[in-house]
């Protein structure tokens, strides 16, 4: 059966102008299972125009009765977990049991900034002149355009709609073509427990809509999340309008395991940083660095416990890993695997693409190990975005830290040490927004997650993420009776 879906645009599902139209795929069987529309530019900007229509009412709430409302959304949000989960696993191929988990995790981030929005305050600055009073005020944008990614499209997409809404502005939210049918849903649920209509727009689409979203003269922001490519395309059409722009981009992050480390915590988290959601994560632990004192036992015992990880039904309860999210990347993934084969690595586990009987035409890659790579092996530089890891070994920890930093990516790092001041001394130098010590892969509604070099621009999560979102502006008051003429008789 092939479900439809229209944009969601001021508080109504639409078809698109022209009635064009997409597929989506189950990743698990390759079959068709929804169809969407598919936005032109004439959609975009009825989105846009409700979106602006209803940021004046939007921004004249108060920023406590807008923080009740992103509760009562949490709340509905929260009832719905399970279903919303369901909805991405069947899109992009994830485990329900992690789809549900980030799904249950979206209340979190409307519940902190809810009660943010009313703490955003002004200053007074001192001035010599006791006559006059200089103040500031944080003011919401506008109409905000949220362009997100096929991997954890409603956390992703949280990321940036929780804040930005916090701050009163109103947004238009593109998702990515795999993965559309969360992002209309939650749209829904927000409007059925009060949020007005044209607050949260939806118009699902392909590469062309979003460009209309990001060229169209009433976005005032963009915030994106994606590959390199996408954000420099959307930053460089963002700045023919002069608009701002928050960019989440891609990682090939390091994992640095020192002697010294607990070695099976360190086993278990290089396997969850690489394997689940079968790579498919920015923060993806792709590049592992291990001391020599310990690579061939540490690599022999990782290679073991990855021949026993289980793929299959990303919605059954055995299942540890699932499929990737589409064809295309399952190509990437076969076709980077071999290139790195051909520049001298060896696939020490894995490497090729797995047929299930019970899922035939299904997207599944086998976990992957690369050894005996040389430093310029293709694998070490290029995202992979898939069940993907390449591992080197290290000496001291300088040569380690030169390796780690040798990237144009700097998103995510983790380091495996039971070494204080080691694990301090290697966590300031490497070159990493967000730096895991004995963990790996967590992240938080109140911690800020910023990516250096290729990696992004601005910040989200966390207090300064509002800030994203609002313009700052000094008021000065002359309370003086004294008239200053500049030109006396």
């Amino acid at each position: 059966m092939i479900h439809t879906f229209g944009h969601h645009i001021g508080g109504a599902q639409s078809t698109s102008t022209g009635a064009a139209q997409f597929l989506s795929r189950n990743p698990s069987n390759g079959r068709e299972w929804g169809q969407f529309a598919a936005g032109s530019a004439a959609d975009v900007d009825r989105a846009v125009m409700a979106a602006d229509a209803a940021f004046v009412s939007w921004r004249q709430l108060s920023a406590s009765a807008r923080g009740r409302l992103l509760v009562r959304w949490a709340e509905a949000l929260r009832v719905n977990a399970e279903r919303i989960g369901r909805m991405e696993s069947i899109q992009n191929g994830k485990l329900l049991r992690e789809s549900v988990g980030q799904a249950g995790a979206l209340p979190d981030w409307l519940y902190y900034y809810a009660g943010l929005a009313d703490k955003i305050e002004g200053a007074v600055i001192p001035l010599e002149r006791p006559e006059v009073v200089n103040y500031t005020t944080h003011e919401p944008l506008g109409v905000v355009a949220i362009i997100t990614p096929w991997n954890s499209p409603s956390m992703l997409t949280m990321f940036a709609a929780a804040p930005a809404l916090a701050a009163g502005n109103t947004i238009v939210i593109k998702p990515s073509e795999i993965t559309s049918v969360s992002l209309l849903e939650l749209a829904r649920i927000a409007e059925s427990v009060g949020i007005p209509a044209g607050v949260i727009n939806v118009v699902t689409g392909l590469r062309e809509t979003a460009e209309y979203l990001v060229d169209h003269p009433k976005v005032v922001k963009i915030a994106f999340t994606g590959s390199v490519e996408g954000g420099r395309s959307v930053a460089e059409r963002a700045s023919r309008r002069l608009v701002g722009v928050t960019l989440e981009l891609g990682g090939k992050s390091p994992q640095i395991v020192f002697p010294d480390a607990d070695l099976r915590q360190a086993q278990a988290g290089i396997l969850a940083g690489i394997f689940a959601s079968a790579g498919q994560s920015c923060v993806a632990g792709s590049r592992l660095f291990l001391h020599r004192r310990i690579h061939d036992e540490f690599l022999e015992g990782l290679v073991a416990r990855t021949a026993k990880i289980r793929i299959g039904d990303p919605l059954g309860a055995d299942t540890q890993m699932g499929p990737v999210a589409t064809l295309a990347q399952l190509e990437k993934n076969q076709r980077l695997t071999d290139e790195a084969a051909a520049h001298g690595a060896t696939v020490l586990y894995g490497g090729r693409r797995v047929e299930l009987a019970e899922h035939p035409g299904g997207y599944f890659f086998q976990p992957t190990i690369l050894g005996n790579l040389r430093h310029d092996n293709p694998i070490l530089s290029k995202e992979v975005f898939g069940p993907v890891l390449a591992v080197v070994p290290f000496e001291d920890e300088e040569e380690a830290l030169a390796l780690a930093n040798d990237s144009q990516f700097g998103l995510a790092a983790g380091v495996w040490t039971l070494d204080f001041r080691r694990a301090h001394r290697v966590a300031r130098a490497v070159q990493a927004g967000t730096v895991w010590v004995n963990m790996y892969r967590t992240l938080g509604f109140n911690s800020p997650v910023n990516g250096l070099k290729h990696s992004g621009l601005g910040s989200q999560n966390g207090q300064d993420a509002i800030y994203q979102y609002l313009q700052t502006k000094s008021i000065w008051n002359n309370f003086s009776a004294v008239v200053e003429d500049p030109f006396p008789a």
